[in-house]
């Protein structure tokens, strides 16, 4: 499809000045990731609404926060629809994804990382769609998964849309795809902050960040979350996630003993959560059966594993927390910590790790982060208990180590520390508790640096493929094809004969000939390289001419394309020489622009920027 050229004149415009273009893109950015957010969550609210809490009579406590679309009714529960359901929605989402998106199968955040490292930030159209559907079956007939990954890959996948559409660089789309992530995490879980560090930090497995991406995330994410907030009450727009009555502190610097103990807990059992995440999902890799099936397997298993926790409870509901996001026992657990119980906080964590890598390993579509906290939550609540009852004096508040342990756990297993700590305690609505936050968070850290949930996570910037030759780049992006001396050249006839060629190439030192029409617009070209075929037979002299030697499929660029564009397409074919065509008049050759002018100008912008750094130094 043909860009509008009001388009061509708006990115053009924004190109003048930085700041502008990346308000105005994130801004577009944070807008569809927002109402992307909002058609998510009643999407998989609507799923669960005429499935689970219709046929099965079960529907997950949500935190404080969230807003319910629709009204809940009593119905008695009933085991054998809640694995019927399950069932269904994991064929239903199985098909949807591997039929027409194979890449939005699994957390999503994964395939977004991917795309940024590998594959220059693209994102195929339909992949935000699918995943947005996929994942609302998913999540909403009680799949074990979060939201973050699908949102995360939806505001991803707009973002690099819109920078293909705009036909902007691989940095602008990558940058773009990554703000598209902030903003969706900064939406759905109403912390823009945290959304903004979240998109530059969960690329890289180590201490690293990807700056340039802050700023633009930042305001995506701050959109995102405005607009997401509009479609809720007024009294809603603004609370965290679990509520605003959550008010915690330390009491004593000494409370960090017991919370050491904590995160080297937590980091255990993240261990234990990517192995059997990683293990479920070879194992279903290996099965010979249909792929678009082995969600549904996953899920009935998954079903299997929560009915059977619910009745080694007593039927109990809270124990069903193994199922869908499960951030109601997270509520719960914050509030009324005691009335939980180690064993039961210790098997929601333990059973989570099962229902979640039984859900997504096996190909169904939903997030990891979300079940993370609530593994972290459910942990950091039982040892809490444990520690208060052994010392009562250094833990008198067993609630702050729900907290620490969502925390320190998605930290450690995501290598995410720093969006990690603002983002809790954006959830949480309290700030206090930045100082734990952070020890038990560097802590599982640094612990869990062997291990890592996101395997397509590179180390740092320098192992990233996304940078490989930046700064060479970065020279040639910012010069024109106008900005080098084109050479002109001798044009060809396209109705010269090839025995009025031959004896007119001799004389010349062209190696590349331009063919034209009668209107003297360019048509096809053709090298000295193409003549040898003909040069010991005389007889096809006088009946071939030009138009038959020629190739019409031109590879040429105009004076606005920047030298990236074009050393690019030198290096396709390995030409020595490109047509300039003029961008007004089209088919009018300008001239030919060869490989070594553009070397020799970018070697002098190089000498120019040494120079210039030298004398800054100086």
């Amino acid at each position: 499809m043909e860009r509008p050229r009001w388009v061509d004149r708006l990115v053009h415009a924004l190109d003048l000045k930085s700041s502008v273009k990346w308000f105005v893109l994130s801004g577009i950015i944070g807008v569809v990731a927002g109402v992307g957010a909002y058609f998510f969550q009643i999407s998989s609210q609507a799923v669960m609404h005429y499935s689970l809490s219709y046929f099965a009579g079960y529907e997950p406590r949500e935190p404080a926060g969230e807003h319910p679309f629709f009204q809940h009714e009593d119905r008695a529960f009933s085991p054998f629809w809640l694995l019927t359901i399950m069932t269904v929605g994991g064929l239903a989402s199985g098909s949807l994804v591997y039929t027409f998106a194979p890449e939005a199968e699994g957390h999503g955040t994964d395939a977004a990382i991917e795309s940024f490292h590998q594959k220059r930030g693209y994102v195929r159209p339909q992949v935000p769609v699918i995943k947005t559907l996929a994942s609302a079956i998913t999540l909403g007939t009680g799949g074990s998964g979060g939201r973050e990954g699908p949102i995360a890959q939806i505001g991803a996948g707009f973002g690099s849309c819109l920078a293909t559409y705009l036909k902007l660089s691989a940095r602008d789309r990558r940058i773009m795809l990554a703000a598209g992530m902030g903003a969706g995490v900064g939406a759905i879980f109403r912390a823009p902050l945290a959304g903004a560090l979240f998109a530059a930090e969960i690329l890289y497995s180590e201490a690293d960040l990807e700056s340039e991406v802050i700023v633009p995330a930042a305001v995506s994410s701050i959109v995102g979350y405005c607009v997401y907030s509009l479609f809720l009450p007024t009294s809603r727009q603004f609370m965290p996630l679990f509520g605003d009555r959550l008010h915690y502190s330390l009491s004593s610097v000494y409370e960090l003993f017991p919370l050491t103990v904590l995160s080297v807990l937590l980091v255990l059992c993240s261990v234990l959560y990517i192995k059997t995440f990683y293990g479920v999902h070879k194992l279903f890799a290996k099965l010979p059966i249909l792929r678009q099936v082995r969600p549904a397997i996953g899920a009935f298993l998954a079903g299997a594993t929560g009915l059977a926790m619910y009745y080694a409870f007593g039927k109990n509901e809270r124990a069903l927390a193994v199922l869908s996001t499960g951030y109601g026992v997270l509520q719960y657990a914050l509030e009324n910590t005691a009335e939980l119980g180690v064993p039961l906080l210790l098997c929601i964590a333990l059973v989570k790790i099962v229902t979640t890598s039984l859900t997504i390993s096996s190909g169904g579509s939903g997030g990891v982060f979300g079940p993370s906290m609530v593994i972290g939550g459910c942990v950091g609540a039982a040892v809490g208990q444990a520690l208060h009852v052994v010392w009562p004096e250094l833990v008198p508040h067993p609630e702050i180590y729900t907290i620490m342990g969502m925390a320190g756990f998605f930290a450690g297993s995501a290598h995410a520390p720093i969006s990690t700590i603002i983002m809790v305690s954006e959830m949480t609505g309290d700030y206090k508790l930045l100082l734990p936050s952070m020890w038990v968070a560097t802590i599982c850290f640094l612990l869990c640096r062997p291990w890592k949930l996101y395997i397509k996570q590179v180390p740092s910037r320098l192992e990233s493929p996304a940078h490989r030759g930046d700064f060479i780049i970065d020279v040639l992006e910012g010069l024109r094809v106008s900005a080098v001396p084109l050479k002109e050249r001798k044009t060809i006839p396209e109705s010269m004969t090839l025995e009025d060629i031959l004896h007119a190439i001799p004389d010349s030192r062209q190696n590349y000939f331009p063919v034209v029409d009668a209107q003297n617009r360019m048509v096809g070209i053709f090298s000295t390289d193409d003549l040898r075929a003909y040069l010991y037979d005389e007889v096809i002299w006088r009946l071939a001419v030009a138009r038959d030697i020629m190739t019409t499929k031109l590879v040429s660029v105009s004076p606005d394309d920047d030298l990236n564009t074009a050393l690019t397409r030198f290096t396709q074919l390995n030409l020595d020489e490109l047509p300039v065509l003029s961008p007004k008049e089209p088919g009018k050759l300008l001239g030919m622009l060869r490989r070594k002018d553009t070397i020799a100008v970018y070697n002098r912008r190089v000498m120019e920027r040494k120079q210039a750094t030298l004398e800054e130094l100086n």
